[in-house]
């Protein structure tokens, strides 16, 4: 489920069992728990996982009235009611896992029970975003009740409205909202999440609109996958010149041929291919006048932008993912007719 749709099922789940969210690293989980805890009103108080030890919740032992008892950590032994947020909870180890079970099933740690009203949440990252995650006990899942969260750009964005995100990211995320959020590499580098974007616009505010494109580019690969801070970059440098596919489009501008404009020119052949996905019409008697002279059109810019640069001029005509086509039958055809080097070149 989204972020949005989160509160309503936590606000029906979660006051009745305990529940526990996965998802990707970096696309708000514990930011959502917290806001749903102040929703309610509820102090939120987190232990995280890969920080505890088995004794950290169990207490340490006192003696009262000549018999021995656990007396639980301040942290969890309250009086009035709160939310328990145990985060990166399938992190932990064994033995911290164990010591959880009747923390989570029962609401209790030895002879202490949570308050009435008060909720557990659990959350943490799945073992295939290549993040810190141990095995789950079955005990241990049978006790939560599951929801799997994937990031929203409807969501994220009607929240970035409100919390001051950078326009630059706003507007460039508007025209690529698939890149909100990728999937974590198998190697050490930064990849794009929600909370990566808004790391970038809060360094974008502290540096402001004269910022070089020299540390503009450093703060984007160091906070985004490689090819989406290429992207931004060129993004920004329409943003500031004024400088779009709109222009190339009509003829008033040519691609950009600057060994320096690389990430622009990179850019807008993403742009380019995007248009023609959305314009051109599944089969060519369905379209219009004007969409067949946009596409008599389309193929002169792909021979400009591939005199430039092959590997923009394929990126625009290349397949999906999964190697199907995403530009229309007909129009492949005559592009592989009409261009036959740039086809070549693709194979």
């Amino acid at each position: 489920m989204t972020p949005a749709q989160l509160p309503d099922l936590l606000l029906h789940v979660a006051v009745a069992r305990p529940v526990f969210l996965w998802g990707a690293p970096g696309i708000g989980k514990s930011s959502l728990v917290r806001d749903f805890a102040d929703s309610l009103g509820l102090e939120c108080v987190t232990l995280v996982g890969t920080q505890l030890a088995a004794e950290d919740l169990i207490g340490v032992p006192e003696l009262r009235d000549g018999r021995s008892r656990f007396a639980p950590p301040e942290s969890i032994a309250r009086d009035e009611p709160y939310c328990l947020f145990l985060d990166e909870l399938n992190s932990s180890g064994p033995d911290v896992q164990k010591a959880f079970y009747s923390l989570i099933l029962d609401r209790r740690i030895g002879a202490y029970e949570l308050p009435a009203g008060s909720i557990v949440i659990g959350a943490g990252n799945r073992s295939s975003d290549n993040a810190l995650a141990r095995p789950m006990a079955s005990a241990l899942v049978n006790r939560l009740i599951h929801v799997h969260l994937r990031a929203s750009w409807a969501d994220w964005s009607a929240w970035a409205r409100d919390a001051g995100v950078h326009r630059w990211v706003t507007g460039y995320l508007t025209e690529r909202p698939d890149h909100l959020w990728s999937a974590p590499p198998k190697v050490e580098e930064a990849f794009s999440t929600p909370r990566s974007w808004h790391m970038l616009s809060d360094a974008l505010h502290s540096y402001g609109d004269d910022i070089s494109e020299e540390t503009l580019g450093l703060l984007a690969a160091g906070t985004l996958s490689p090819a989406h801070a290429t992207a931004f970059g060129g993004y920004v440098k329409i943003v500031r010149h004024r400088y779009g596919l709109d222009a190339i489009v009509r003829g008033d501008a040519g691609w950009p041929s600057r060994p320096a404009d690389r990430d622009l020119l990179y850019f807008l052949a993403e742009a380019f291919r995007a248009r023609l996905v959305k314009d051109l019409p599944a089969g060519k008697t369905h379209a219009s006048a004007n969409l067949r002279q946009f596409a008599h059109r389309a193929k002169a810019m792909l021979v400009e932008l591939s005199e430039l640069s092959l590997e923009c001029g394929r990126l625009v005509i290349a397949p999906d993912a999964d190697g199907n086509p995403v530009l229309p039958a007909w129009f492949l055809v005559e592009v592989s007719r009409d261009l036959p080097r740039l086809v070549a070149a693709r194979a």
